[in-house]
């Protein structure tokens, strides 16, 4: 475990202005498909035109996932160049416009569904994988390293190794922009406690080491009935805003900070109110919370998937219509 003196430490590391109070969007599209269709086929990158939507509804940043095996075709080989100049292109492309951008390998801990860690995907080639990436974009303050998306089924203690593996590499380029974390089970804030593969990732991940004292956790919290996300209702939120309080106390407790990656709503009018609170959750709480990233929009978005808020002919969706009015009350977080 870490001491006292190492949890002050964190704690005293600034937040630098274009990482605080973020209020994000994830702009899906380039984890979509699988690793060998084509660009333009079977994935795709924001459109300008959907960045510049969102920058005027007052969004600040961008998670943007991408598949890790589209990247880098081999392990431990060279990225694909084709691929990684239209990552950064996009990455780039939105920076110019002011927003802070959250590099997200949407995979799970997994590469080709083998899971890091196995005989197929050992932990140094995920530690290649963000050497190879932190070199890239190193020295980009306003853009943020998501370590990986939602891993499961892999003990903590494992994943926590993987991790600070990938925190060293990423080091060890001169890299010092901030990292974001997560834990096992799917990152949940609702499962932060328990011990869905063994220790929890509450005591577990404790032990994260960050020579750069630069990271923050990431947790995901959904509001339906299982906090999945798939459903199309929001029969849990009491449940899904308390955890962001428990989870918020963890945090200070221990002088650390997060980062909602995920959170969403489905249109029904009954399910706004909800939305706003888990909002207010994070954003009544700046000593320990960087900000959130709505989930999701995107290009190629369908017109009835439930939590998107990609804007339509008819307009700006429910949800849109939400955080607009939450935008125009609330200039800044924690007011």
């Amino acid at each position: 475990m870490l001491t006292a003196l190492g949890a002050a430490t964190l704690m005293a590391q600034p937040v630098m202005a274009d990482q605080a109070c973020l209020r994000g969007i994830n702009l899906a599209g380039a984890e979509f498909g699988k690793p060998g269709q084509a660009y333009g086929k079977g994935y795709t990158y924001p459109s300008a035109q959907t960045v510049a939507y969102f920058i005027d509804k007052g969004f600040k940043s961008a998670r943007l996932p991408f598949l890790w095996e589209r990247l880098q075709p081999r392990l431990y080989k060279d990225f694909n160049a084709a691929e990684a100049k239209r990552l950064v292109q996009s990455v780039d492309g939105m920076r110019t416009k002011g927003m802070v951008v959250i590099l997200d390998p949407h995979n799970y801990a997994r590469y080709n569904d083998n899971l890091i860690g196995s005989d197929e995907v050992p932990q140094s080639a995920f530690t290649d994988f963000w050497r190879r990436l932190a070199s890239l974009f190193a020295g980009r303050n306003d853009v943020i390293f998501g370590l990986m998306n939602e891993p499961y089924e892999i003990g903590a203690e494992d994943w926590l190794s993987a991790a600070n593996s990938a925190i060293a590499a990423i080091r060890q380029t001169g890299a010092r922009n901030l990292v974001l974390v997560p834990g096992t089970a799917w990152t949940g804030a609702h499962s932060w406690f328990k011990g869905d593969y063994g220790t929890p990732n509450a005591s577990v991940m404790l032990d994260v080491a960050d020579p750069a004292g630069n990271f923050a956790y990431e947790v995901h919290q959904y509001l339906d009935t299982d906090f999945s996300g798939k459903n199309d209702e929001c029969s849990r939120a009491a449940d899904a805003v308390k955890a962001i309080g428990d989870f918020s106390d963890w945090l200070r407790s221990n002088g650390r900070r997060a980062f909602l990656g995920e959170f969403a709503v489905p249109m029904a009018a009954a399910c706004q109110p909800a939305l706003a609170q888990m909002v207010s959750a994070v954003e009544q709480a700046p000593d320990v919370w960087l900000g959130w990233s709505y989930w999701a929009a995107g290009d190629w978005w369908k017109p009835d998937e439930p939590l998107n808020i990609q804007p339509v002919k008819g307009g700006d969706r429910p949800q849109m219509q939400t955080l607009s009015q939450i935008f125009g009350e609330h200039a800044t977080c924690g007011r």
